[in-house]
């Protein structure tokens, strides 16, 4: 029985238009006209990186690793048919249809079966003539990455599939349809554009921007809505877009605009809910009244938009409104404030946005979203270094649990809840609940479709974790760090191509976003490409000197390269920056303990551990500091401390723990609890760098064979870890292998350097 194995591609099928008449009628031409589509499309195949797994009579089957790929070949090649039928006869104008689909596929000897291909037929007849039909599939992944837009054709019936499925096509510029036009998309799919502050006193531009995320936040709650996240909209602000280019960019049915005017304690409101296709309007209103109105204005546009676009507004939603209690003026008009404060993620507006929240607690106790902004404020100032984890996260562990009591209906505490369970108390179920509270509450709160994503992915359930990163994009499309963490779970389950485009529209909408070059930078790591990673990880730096996290990277790369004096004292530079940041101070750890200074590489990871005991990174690299000082049994203990601290919710770190026992076992002499430990890892599902380690082992277990067997296959999986072969210090015997020799030449890394002494090597 031939060998078969599965994978997810994307696929092509191009059709001649017309071949069979024209046989019949000229076949000498008819031929000649094939062997010429022939000629003009297989190089454009391989430009975007297709393999041709097969010619179809008139047509080819192609296969591409990302649906972008596909898509842009198959934009390129009908372009180039344009331009070559335009200045040739009628009678020798070659005319393709092509569709495109995403799907598993079985792959045997030299040919592709299954769903993903006969789907692929099916879509390719519904293309005119020289246009390009794809599936839902397709669309999902380019339809914000293109130039051309993409018309939906609605939900199409395909011979043979037992469901409808909805199919898209591409509108070229020589069509009769306007290049600008949006795909249909439902009015129930809304932008609630930045209100317009059109008071005399210019500092009410914040609580104008408070009335936006406060009606997105009403919007939200309607399940029947579909609302885009305010990090989107905000974008728009102050921009001269016409709706329709807002909504071909957002991919929403409707808008919602307006203007604010407050002048003490009056306010006047006007606000338009506008059709995107026709930009006429569906619904206005003119508000003129107090401040203390100003949430039954909310909520009464909140039941005018829903009346509009004939959404019933019932039930629990009607209850939820009736419950919600509307805080004190002032304390509302400080939270918003606090917010807009917050969303800077800077150090000094985090600390004045914590002024505002407390201040708002004080006019206001029982206003649980004042509680839930101080809660998000020790929260994101712990993950960016400002605040000590131990100081920080009870903080925000009381005033979130503070929110809920006064409002368990609040999304925004449950999702804030579930992030410091996971980060700070590692209690994954726990978290994942609150996570899916949450989204029961709202599903359009985009930030936990975010996190919930990252514990997702920490989780190594990274299927899962791409599906929620696509809802958050769905909903917050133009976020920088919802793009980028969608390139970095990319990259991590080994979709280089899609990962590197995910990277570069994160940069087109926001060029100096560090954590996009950052991960760039280690994209171009797997590729080998280290003057590219120099290149993005030094542009980061640039973009924020004040940052620790660009000379972390820095100092990672130049260890890689074996400049270990640099890479010490660019992680110095990193410490100086942010001498209490737990990462800071493990990655110091990290590379200190490379650079073979091991009782350093203790000392910053114990000082990790005062700030953070939670912290199971310190306590892997003080297990495997200790098994390379011989210290055997407290090896073991740490690393089995860092599994346990890991549990189920980060899987490589716990890869990693397993790996490490097997080396301190190796150490020590204890040879058949080390093989154990290789046959768990090996049992471990394939993940990023588990081929490394696994060679890793073999080498430490005196394989040489066998480890350099699975660092050929971490070579072909672009696998991370296998970065530090040329630098760990459990791989001293192998430089002179020429097998060693010819993988750090393919890799392209310079002469090995002189390597320093161990700061205590003999025990």
């Amino acid at each position: 029985m031939p060998e078969e194995k599965r994978r997810l591609a994307s696929f092509m099928l191009t059709d001649m238009a017309g071949y069979t008449a024209l046989a019949q009628r000229d076949e000498r031409l008819a031929l000649e006209l094939l062997e010429e589509q022939a000629r003009l499309l297989r190089p454009v195949f391989n430009k975007h990186g297709g393999h041709e797994v097969k010619a179809t009579g008139d047509g080819f089957l192609v296969e591409f690793s990302s649906a972008l790929q596909a898509t842009r070949c198959a934009i390129e090649i009908q372009k180039a048919l344009a331009e070559r039928n335009a200045v040739v006869a009628p009678a020798r104008r070659i005319a393709i249809r092509i569709g495109l689909h995403v799907g598993d596929a079985v792959y045997r000897e030299s040919d592709v079966f299954g769903d993903a291909v006969n789907i692929t037929s099916r879509i390719e007849p519904l293309a005119e003539p020289g246009g390009i039909c794809l599936s839902q599939q397709v669309y999902d992944q380019v339809w914000n990455k293109l130039e051309m837009p993409l018309v939906s054709l609605g939900k199409q019936v395909l011979k043979n599939v037992q469901l409808p499925m909805e199919v898209y096509r591409v509108v070229f510029p020589w069509e009769g349809e306007s290049p600008g036009a949006a795909a249909r998309v439902e009015k129930t799919r809304i932008a609630v554009i930045p209100l317009v502050n059109i008071s005399p006193d210019p500092l009410d531009e914040y609580f104008t921007d408070g009335m936006t995320e406060e009606l997105i936040y009403r919007l939200s709650k309607i399940r029947e809505l579909k609302v885009i996240a305010q990090t989107s909209v905000m974008r728009y602000k102050g921009a001269e877009k016409t709706v329709s280019e807002i909504g071909r960019e957002l991919r929403v049915g409707t808008v919602l605009e307006g203007a604010v005017r407050k002048a003490d304690n009056k306010l006047r409101i006007t606000v338009q809910l506008v059709d995107v296709q026709s930009e006429e309007y569906l619904w206005s209103e003119l508000y003129e009244r107090t401040l203390e109105d100003v949430f039954a204005i909310q909520d009464d546009i909140a039941q005018r938009v829903a009346e509009a676009l004939q959404v019933q507004l019932l039930g629990e939603h009607r209850k939820q409104l009736a419950r919600r209690r509307a805080p004190n003026v002032g304390a509302y008009t400080l939270y918003l404030t606090g917010r807009q404060l917050w969303g800077m993620r800077l150090e000094e507006p985090l600390r004045m946005a914590l002024e505002q929240f407390q201040q708002a607690i004080e006019l206001d106790p029982g206003y649980a979203l004042a509680y839930t902004g101080l809660a998000d404020c020790y929260s994101v100032m712990v993950n960016w270094g400002f605040v000590p984890g131990r100081e920080g996260y009870p903080k925000a562990k009381e005033a979130v649990l503070k929110a809920l009591e006064l409002d368990d209906n609040l999304a925004e505490a449950h999702a804030s809840l579930a992030l410091i369970q996971w980060e700070y108390e590692r209690k994954l179920a726990e978290a994942e609940a609150e996570f899916k509270q949450a989204l029961e509450l709202n599903p359009n709160y985009a930030p936990a479709h975010h996190w919930y994503a990252l514990l997702l992915h920490r989780a190594g359930r990274n299927e899962e974790a791409l599906a929620e990163l696509e809802k958050a994009l769905d909903l917050d499309p133009l976020s920088p760090i919802i793009n980028s963490w969608f390139g970095s779970v990319l990259q991590s389950v080994g979709r280089l191509e899609e990962a590197k485009e995910q990277y570069r529209r994160t940069l087109e909408l926001a060029p100096g976003f560090v954590h996009a070059h950052l991960g760039l930078g280690e994209l171009k790591w797997l590729s080998w490409d280290w003057k590219g990673a120099e290149k993005e990880i030094k542009r980061a730096i640039q973009l924020a000197p004040d940052s620790p996290l660009g000379h972390i990277g820095y100092a990672y790369h130049l260890m890689a390269l074996g400049r270990t004096a640099d890479s010490l004292a660019e992680m110095e530079k990193a410490i100086a920056l942010n001498p209490r940041s737990v990462p800071t101070l493990l990655a110091a750890g990290t590379v200190l303990y490379h650079a073979r200074r091991y009782e350093e590489a203790l000392a910053r990871l114990d000082q990790a551990l005062e700030e953070d005991p939670q912290a199971a990174k310190a306590h892997l690299f003080r297990g495997l500091a200790y098994a390379r000082i011989s210290r055997g049994k407290e090896a073991v203990a740490e690393l089995d401390k860092a599994e346990e601290l890991a549990g189920g919710s980060d899987q490589q770190l716990s890869l990693w723990a397993c790996a490490g026992r097997g080396i301190a076992f190796a150490q020590m002499g204890r040879r058949s609890e080390a093989e154990a430990a290789l046959a768990e890892l090996m049992s471990r599902p394939r993940q990023i760098d588990r081929a490394s380690l696994i060679g890793l082992l073999h080498f430490r277990l005196g394989q040489s064979d066998e480890g350099f067997t699975w660092a050929e296959r971490a070579w072909e999986e672009h696998d991370p870890g296998l970065l530090w072969l040329r630098i760990d210090p459990l791989l001293d015997e192998l430089r002179a292998d020429q097998r060693y020799l010819a993988l750090m030449d393919r890799m392209g890394l310079p002469p090995d350097e002189p390597r320093p002494a161990a700061d205590t090597l003999a025990v």
